[in-house]
């Protein structure tokens, strides 16, 4: 850090995760610069709900599209928050449900809603502070509980760490002066709003070449790599025409053996030396396995569930419905219930060739269609037997494959270069609050 963003002087704070701080600033706990508001909306006062997340902070709950569910309708038994109050989840401090409210409303029993005692004080400031990375890691530590129990075949129960109220006010904090509270606050607004710009930007970027990576794989599996191949219709209006050569059918008619359902075992052990247990929350997007989800199952438990290399899974019900994964075999693994294995004849099919169709346009198009006719999000083998598929000359479909290996990279490799930005300048911006809140970086 460059020395004209350094103050003048510096004293230890003798609290660990705030470390130095300026020689004119002060120290105080938590809960003698708030008071907890606890009113709860008894009798009605608003029926304004809000809702808090890690992302956005506190929001009207009609702006919600998501777990629409949860919030009940006994306005009653929640907590009034008035404009300029912070609100905190007990559940999920350590992630930074943490935000500010600029609205009269209502919110869950579980948050703590807290309202300063000065009412001259920089409120910003505050949430800047009490959600910075440094402490949520305080908030960790005096946490009660645990994150999330796995239990198996994609079904997690999760039990949140919960901060309770008198050792979150019992946190000593750094305190500045009005003045500096607002220099602060002012500067990170304008720093962050700048470095949130920059990330919006490269998140934007990153969707095109996804999108534009889907429509090579599109391109690729439904013409071909001859652009001068005399094309015919299908026959299916979502996937249109195809080269002349080529043949559209359903999918069992390529396959060795019937379509399989995997094993009904909870996911309890991590043995490197069992085969991995391959469980729908393993497969990400991209349709790679997740490392830090890891879990085997035993040898006498996997035998008839092992995979072998070229074999593909199916996702068969929930959100991640329809998404698939090749198993290569790099190691030794079976896979579980709520996935679906089919192996395909490789002197007919490319199981690489099948998978990149996984992936493009025409079969989101084919799982649409799917879903329209039930209103259950479920594709059993019954119906992944009949997926309409293209089929090419066999040696088309390796140079198919062998060309998008390649494609497909060099899109991957772009999308990971964004990927790394986003992460430097999130980490920039944490650095950044850190440092100025604690008075590691003057703000003039």
């Amino acid at each position: 850090m460059a020395m004209e963003n350094r103050y003048d002087k510096y004293k230890d704070s003798g609290v660990a995760w705030i470390g130095e701080i300026p020689e004119h600033w002060c120290l105080a706990l938590v809960k003698s610069i708030f008071n907890r508001r606890t009113k709860k909306n008894n009798p009605i006062l608003t029926e304004e709900r809000l809702s808090l997340s890690i992302e956005k902070g506190v929001t009207l709950y009609s702006e919600k599209t998501t777990n629409l569910d949860r919030f009940k309708e006994d306005f009653t038994q929640y907590q009034i928050a008035y404009p300029n109050d912070i609100v905190l989840n007990s559940m999920n401090m350590i992630v930074g449900a943490i935000g500010i409210s600029h609205y009269l409303g209502c919110v869950s029993p579980v948050y703590y809603v807290i309202t300063p005692k000065d009412k001259n004080i920089n409120v910003k400031y505050y949430g800047y502070l009490l959600n910075n990375f440094r402490i949520r890691n305080l908030y960790h530590a005096l946490g009660e509980g645990i994150y999330a129990i796995d239990r198996g075949e994609g079904r997690i129960n999760t039990c949140r760490l919960k901060v309770s109220y008198d050792k979150f006010g019992s946190i000593i904090i750094p305190i500045p002066s009005i003045n500096e509270q607002q220099s602060i606050a002012a500067y990170l607004d304008q720093k962050c709003g700048e470095i949130d710009e920059l990330i919006t930007l490269q998140e934007e970027m990153i969707t095109k070449l996804q999108s534009y990576k889907q429509s090579v794989i599109t391109e690729a599996v439904t013409k071909g790599l001859d652009k001068n191949v005399p094309l015919k219709d299908s026959g299916i209006e979502w996937i249109g025409e195809i080269p002349e050569h080529w043949i559209c059918t359903v999918f069992k008619r390529f396959l060795l053996e019937p379509m399989q359902y995997g094993a009904n075992e909870p996911a309890e052990e991590c043995n490197y030396y069992d085969p991995r247990y391959i469980r729908i929350t393993d497969i990400k997007d991209d349709g790679t396995l997740r490392d830090d989800t890891f879990k085997s199952l035993p040898l006498g438990k996997a035998k008839e569930y092992m995979l072998t290399k070229g074999d593909l899974l199916f996702a068969r019900s929930g959100a991640t419905v329809g998404k698939t994964f090749l198993y290569k075999e790099d190691y030794a693994a079976c896979f579980a219930g709520y996935l679906i294995k089919a192996r395909c004849n490789k002197n007919k099919l490319v199981p690489n060739f099948v998978f990149y169709y996984t992936l493009s346009n025409v079969y989101q198009n084919w799982k649409n269609s799917i879903f329209i006719q039930s209103t259950i999000q479920n594709i059993g083998a019954d119906k992944y037997s009949v997926m309409p598929i293209i089929v090419p000359p066999l040696s088309e479909q390796q140079a198919i494959a062998d060309y998008l290996d390649q494609r497909c990279s060099e899109i991957d490799e772009l999308i990971s270069i964004k990927q790394q930005k986003i992460e430097k300048l999130k980490e920039y911006k944490k650095s950044l609050i850190f440092e100025c809140v604690t008075g590691k970086r003057k703000v003039s």
